[in-house]
């Protein structure tokens, strides 16, 4: 693997940045500094989904005949990591980073023409319906059943979890259409409308106060049958295309790199009886461990980079750097806590809305701490466990 950098991307880089200098506005920025989670303050994030829609950018991964840029896999990394260090709000990840590019690899020319234009131009808004009560991570056990009627599906069950189903217009969801031989045999890929009759949304408030997940009832819900992706009883196949997208493919490093270069930061203006709490050794120490895995897993990304730009299948490496990147994100908001100590249990998430324009008390600096610990905390947890992405390594790689 050649760690140069060739004069090309260089050259790239300087584009980015001057792009996101020149486009980011100051109520954007000011969302983007206030994200506590994967998923920024909605308002903002499509706005800024927009401006990088006009500018061609909202969809580097996507093939560029389907509205991608046609970049190289460097290049999205490039990418990536300038809207990382400029603070951007994260871009809602259903529509553009799942349902998508599943469209596309396994949807109708009809399908696709109809749904991938309004995915990057923000009109539609999606969810994922995935888990219910008992279903997550066993996600083969669901239950919400779909029976045939004529020419749709009626719909009965229910989905959790679900996030931002209370503002969103549409989701891609897996219903049971089979009772009969293997879990994973009986399902079905369905596109539905969220305002259709029968269904209910109700907010799940969060450890950190905020509305992000809810779940959502369905009651005799008619979908047609034209909005099946794949073929009946098939839809695992589907789901399983889908979760190499939610699972694979982000990068960790170049996040993890910004929160400890805060921390370092703010370790330097937080004052103990024997001076400010970098000079700590114990505090040192832990710094120095997560900033040595994090080390670890920035090159380990750099492989996976190296072998996706040789036209390679980096394999495991993805379920690695998933629970190597969510543990160190909760080690990273962990270590935060310590350092600011009695700081971060300022409780205040008025002054997390942008535009509220709440006094902030305690340093401004401290703001977010608590509420992304607290998000934190699910990182492990979605998208596919660590523990199930432990149970894939031990299969593909140790032959378990």
């Amino acid at each position: 693997m050649d760690l140069r950098v060739p004069e090309q991307e260089k050259a790239f880089r300087e584009e980015v940045r001057t792009f996101l200098e020149d486009s980011l506005t100051p109520e954007i920025r000011e969302a983007g500094k206030m994200v506590t989670s994967v998923f920024a303050p909605v308002k903002e994030a499509m706005a800024w989904q927009k401006i990088l829609n006009d500018k061609g950018w909202a969809a580097p991964h996507w093939p560029k005949e389907h509205g991608g840029t046609g970049w190289s896999v460097t290049q999205r990394a490039i990418f990536a990591e300038e809207l990382v260090r400029a603070e951007t709000p994260p871009l809602v990840p259903m529509g553009l980073h799942m349902c998508g590019p599943c469209l596309i690899g396994c949807g109708t020319e009809e399908q696709q023409k109809e749904y991938l234009p309004k995915i990057l131009n923000g009109e539609h808004f999606w969810c994922q319906g995935y888990s219910e009560p008992g279903s997550g991570s066993d996600l083969a056990s669901l239950k919400t059943f779909a029976e045939k009627d004529g020419d749709d599906y009626i719909i009965n069950g229910t989905k959790i979890w679900t996030t931002y189903a209370h503002y969103a217009n549409k989701m891609f969801a897996l219903v049971r259409t089979n009772k009969d031989g293997k879990p994973q045999q009986g399902i079905t890929f369905l596109l539905l409308d969220m305002d259709l009759p029968g269904i209910t949304i109700e907010p799940i408030v969060g450890l950190d106060e905020v509305t992000e997940q809810c779940q959502v009832f369905f009651d005799n819900v008619r979908v047609p049958q034209a909005n099946r992706v794949g073929a009946e009883n098939d839809g695992w196949t589907v789901a399983k295309y889908l979760l190499t997208f939610e699972r694979g493919g982000q990068e960790y490093a170049p996040g993890l790199n910004v929160q400890l270069e805060k921390i370092r930061l703010m370790a330097e203006k937080q004052q103990t009886v024997h001076g400010p709490m970098s000079k700590d050794p114990v505090w040192q120490h832990k710094f120095a461990s997560v900033e040595a895995d994090v080390l670890a897993l920035e090159f380990t990304e750099m492989r996976i980079k190296s072998a996706l730009s040789a036209g390679k299948d980096p394999g495991a490496l993805s379920s690695m750097t998933k629970i190597l990147g969510t543990e160190l994100l909760q080690k990273v908001t962990e270590l935060r806590i310590e350092t600011l100590g009695a700081q971060a249990a300022i409780w205040q998430p008025q002054a997390l809305v942008p535009g509220a324009e709440q006094p902030v008390i305690g340093p401004e600096y401290a703001l977010t701490a608590m509420p992304h610990y607290l998000n934190s905390r699910a990182c492990s947890i979605y998208g596919g466990s660590n523990e199930v992405q432990r149970g894939i390594i031990a299969k593909a790689v140790l032959g378990l």
